[in-house]
């Protein structure tokens, strides 16, 4: 796709008139051989800034664990009624666009034909949004909800237990434990993807503006969002994005290395997982250099491969009957506990909403730049409806039955008497799991590929929108940019996992969730603006 070609509509739409053009501000400097093509001043401030949280973290690492270790739990109990207010908001205002008239408005004009098949499309709006995710909670949340909600001390100040639990009431604790799970996987954190994606899309392909987080919020600024109010906005969307993938990258190179462990007995150290992300960052920079089509599309579609027959293989050889039914049983149980999960105010479940809830809206809010723009990129030619469908519904549905499979089978085995699923490591209880079953080297082996793989796609396209960002919207910035970005998410991920760990990773994923959810929360309002005057096929 070329750049003219995503900024000019095929039929009607109403084109904002400014007189702004993509990378005005933009300089050109020479690196030897290479030349960039560089937004002025939102790449300066961008990599400056991640470079000196580098070096901190890297030269002083225990004072950065301290600091990371604080940050986290103050910003989520402070803060978990906010997230979860902004987190329902964006699920309430996509569910009424797909039902409203506003839904048959088409990305691209009124004549815009869809980029990619359902099948491309969708490969790669689920391997960007959730893969790495899905593989490293699956098992173990519904394991963890499920041990929490059960136990005898469900419901006290220091249970992790959502809604109190169900203390002693196994069948009870089960449908909670697989509700909450649902709950974080499920339409809340596609609303946010959808919000931005649709913002993007909209005001690229239908106003004309650059593809960039500032351009959502022409209707409230105007001019001014080519000036520093837009260059605060985009650097936010940069560091939202990075710090959210470098969370879900140290994620996967922890289950990766517990794999690889499991089923070769390789060495769990600092230094294996920073080979294992140099390992994987350099596989992403060949896909970086293959470019959107022969890249990021090609590997989502192979890790879609992977997943169905994983998927598949749990549901031919675990508990089939168990997980037909509890899929509908489940689906049930998420909607009967929605109201009282969404909640954001007088809970009893502290560590639950705060500990679990809050990390993962301030989690999925820091990643939405990232997925939105990538999923904008790829939807050009759908129309409202068509987009909130496939991208809120459809993957709700898949995560249900992702959970149903994984989840379900686990806590089979654990109420069969496996209780080594339960006592294994978060990182380590899919491989634990899938020990019970038949051909678990194989299947444990094509679990890791599926998180490396994962891992590469979500570097690849993160650098991808990353590099789109601080090159002013372009979406044909020289490949030496987007290589530079890729390489400083690995930098990143292994900085962030050597000063602190996990929590390091998450903290950083929250303190840019919560500014970035007030700049999503004004982004609706526009994207209604922006929607309410465009034409209708």
């Amino acid at each position: 796709m070329s750049e003219v070609a995503d900024r000019t509509p095929d039929g009607d739409a109403n084109v904002i008139d400014t007189e702004y053009e993509i990378g005005q501000h933009n300089i050109q400097p020479k690196i030897g051989r290479f030349g960039m093509d560089i937004h002025n001043p939102v790449f300066a401030i961008s990599a400056g800034g991640i470079i000196l949280l580098v070096f901190y973290t890297l030269a002083l690492p225990e004072q950065a664990a301290a600091f990371f270790g604080w940050l986290r739990p103050t910003l989520t109990s402070n803060f978990d009624w906010f997230f979860l207010v902004a987190g329902n908001i964006f699920v309430i205002l996509t569910l009424a666009l797909i039902v409203s008239p506003l839904g048959r408005i088409r990305l691209g004009g009124t004549e815009a034909k869809p980029d990619y098949s359902y099948t491309g499309w969708f490969s790669m709006l689920f391997a960007a949004g959730m893969g790495i995710g899905l593989m490293f909670y699956g098992v173990s949340e519904p394991i963890s909800h499920f041990s929490s909600s059960v136990a005898d001390g469900a419901g006290s100040p220091d249970s992790w237990a959502p809604l109190a639990g169900a203390a002693g009431d196994p069948a009870e604790a089960h449908r909670l434990g697989m509700a909450a799970t649902i709950f974080h996987w499920g339409l809340h954190p596609w609303a946010i993807y959808a919000v931005v994606a649709l913002s993007l899309a909209l005001f690229s392909y239908n106003k004309g503006l650059p593809l960039s987080i500032r351009s959502i919020f022409y209707p409230i600024f105007g001019e001014r969002v080519w000036g520093w109010t837009g260059h605060a906005i985009d650097t936010l969307a940069v560091f939202a994005t990075l710090f959210g993938l470098a969370t879900s990258l140290g994620i996967g190179a922890e289950q990766a290395i517990a794999g690889l462990n499991f089923l070769f007995d390789t060495p769990v150290t600092d230094t294996s997982k920073v080979v294992l992300i140099s390992a994987i960052t350099v596989l992403a920079l060949v896909s970086v250099v293959a470019g959107l089509e022969a890249g990021v599309k090609r590997l989502s579609e192979i890790n879609m491969v992977l997943a169905v027959l994983l998927l598949g293989f749990v549901i031919i050889v675990g508990p089939t009957l168990a997980i037909a039914t509890g899929f509908f049983a489940n689906l049930l149980a998420y909607v009967e506990y929605l109201p009282a999960l969404s909640n954001p105010f007088g809970r009893s479940d502290a560590n639950f909403s705060q500990g679990w809830t809050s990390f993962y809206w301030a989690w999925w809010i820091s990643w939405s730049p990232f997925v939105g723009m990538f999923i904008a990129r790829v939807s050009r030619g759908r129309t409202v409806r068509e987009f909130l469908f496939c991208v809120l519904i459809i993957p709700s549905v898949v995560s249900v039955l992702w959970m149903t499979a994984f989840g379900g089978t686990a806590l089979s085995l654990l109420q069969a008497g496996h209780q080594e699923i339960a006592d294994a490591g978060l990182e380590l209880k899919l491989f634990t799991m899938l020990g019970q079953l038949p051909l678990h080297s194989i299947t444990s082996f094509i679990g890791i590929v599926l998180v490396i793989v994962f891992f590469v796609t979500s570097s690849d396209s993160g650098s991808l929108v990353i590099d789109t960002i601080t090159a002013g919207g372009k979406v044909d910035a020289p490949v030496p940019q987007r290589v530079f970005w890729a390489t400083f998410e690995g930098m990143v991920a292994v900085a962030l996992l050597l000063g602190g760990g996990l929590g390091a990773l998450q903290a950083a994923s929250v303190s840019t969730g919560l500014p970035f959810a007030v700049v999503l929360l004004l982004g609706c309002v526009s994207l209604v603006k922006g929607l309410m005057s465009e034409p209708r096929s």
